[in-house]
């Protein structure tokens, strides 16, 4: 597992040399007012992830906040990826900032596996200029763990028929997968740290959890029998969504947000030559989320017809309550269709209009940036930058930012 270390920060220092050995903080822009990420100089003062800004602050008043720059972290993730298939063509893509690579069919050329380790960080410091953390071991569990050992710029061998005993005292909930809520679960049965995994009875866990259960029982004795993947799944939904202001009430402003993810969606299924009938469109309130499913008559990628969607769920479901995020997610992303529908109430001519039409925006968009023609409602938008979605992958539906 290559992990990259305090990847957005490291790469503003990289950009901006006069930001090197301070303590710097990223945002999702200027007005963000939580963390992303932050280096190891803020970390050193106790500073962390997930943070707010004004804490942070008041912990290192000279603290420097970076706004969040997406686009180019994930160009940078890019030609990372790139240089590790380089090396070794087995690579998972796990996140933005982090990678599984299988050095099996490498080995007869390169060597040993920490000899194809050391290939792979230099690799990586000469395609991006960053220093990275890796680690060795015979699972996918075990060298994500292993990664995160020794940061920054580490490197962590855990043999595999080390891995059992090197885990045994290691907190269940420190290894990937494992959250808050399957640990009180194996707390009230007993199981601490991994050593303690071995009294309790793998059926316990695949009767509660299924298969990742099973999966959960073999991770914390080293032995994760998970294999790497390496294509990307055809998308089972879509979706964008984004952070409003805390508690909007007006109903222009909502509008405006639901509008913006509607052209989002919509922009990322034609550039993967997809359409969509169902969608969810929901609104995150102090109550939790409110909203609805809602069909299209035919499958479509037309942002209007989505946004009427939108109109009619916001008749339908909101209140005039406070609304913090909106969420948009094509749930039956499918081929686009290449013969006419009889049903279909549109006219050829209609259709083939508007198909030219957005292939003219998203030409457009697609070479001077992100929204360089939209709706003129847009104008309004959130200054907020976009994010990296958390399962970005560099190639397919997931490149999405």
């Amino acid at each position: 597992m290559l992990d990259m270390n305090a990847f957005f920060a490291s790469v503003e220092m990289r950009d901006f040399p006069e930001l090197r050995g301070r303590p710097v903080a990223v945002t999702n822009g200027l007005d963000g007012t939580c963390i992303i990420t932050c280096s190891y100089e803020a970390r050193a003062a106790g500073i962390h992830t997930g943070m707010r800004l004004y804490e942070a602050r008041q912990r290192c008043p000279e603290l420097v906040q970076r706004a969040a720059r997406p686009e180019v972290y994930a160009q940078v993730s890019t030609r990372i990826m790139d240089a590790l298939t380089q090396v070794c063509p087995d690579v998972e893509v796990f996140s933005v900032d982090e990678a599984f690579i299988d050095m099996t069919a490498s080995q007869r050329l390169y060597g040993t596996p920490i000899r194809i380790a050391y290939l792979l960080r230099r690799a990586v410091y000469q395609a991006s200029g960053l220093l990275s953390s890796i680690g060795v071991s015979g699972d996918k569990t075990t060298a994500k763990f292993a990664a995160k050992q020794n940061k920054p710029n580490g490197f962590t061998v855990i043999p595999p028929w080390e891995a059992r005993q090197h885990l045994k005292h290691v907190p269940v909930t420190a290894l990937c997968g494992i959250a808050q809520g399957i640990g009180r679960f194996l707390a009230e049965r007993g199981v601490h740290v991994c050593g303690d995994m071995v009294r309790l009875p793998i059926g316990e866990l695949a009767k509660r959890f299924g298969n990742p259960g099973r999966r959960i029982w073999y991770m914390a004795q080293g032995a994760d029998p998970e294999p790497l993947h390496y294509e990307v799944a055809a998308p089972k939904s879509i979706g964008h969504g984004k952070v409003m202001p805390p508690d909007t009430r007006s109903r222009d402003v909502i509008l405006t947000y639901l509008l913006h993810m509607s052209v989002k969606v919509c922009a990322r299924m034609r550039r993967h030559d997809l359409e969509a009938m169902t969608y969810s469109i929901a609104l995150n309130t102090r109550d939790g989320w409110i909203g609805s499913k809602q069909r299209l008559g035919i499958a479509g990628d037309d942002p209007r017809e989505l946004y009427q969607l939108c109109l009619h769920t916001l008749e339908q479901c909101w209140q005039g309550q406070g609304v913090f995020q909106v969420q948009i997610t094509a749930l039956d992303p499918m081929p686009c269709k290449r013969q006419l529908d009889m049903f279909d109430t549109q006219s050829h001519a209609q259709r083939q209009k508007g198909q030219q039409l957005f292939q003219a925006v998203d030409a457009i968009n697609e070479r001077y940036g992100d929204l360089t023609l939209a709706p003129a409602l847009l104008l309004n938008r959130s200054k907020m930058p976009n994010v990296i979605a958390p399962s970005w992958k560099p190639k397919g539906h997931r490149q999405s930012v």
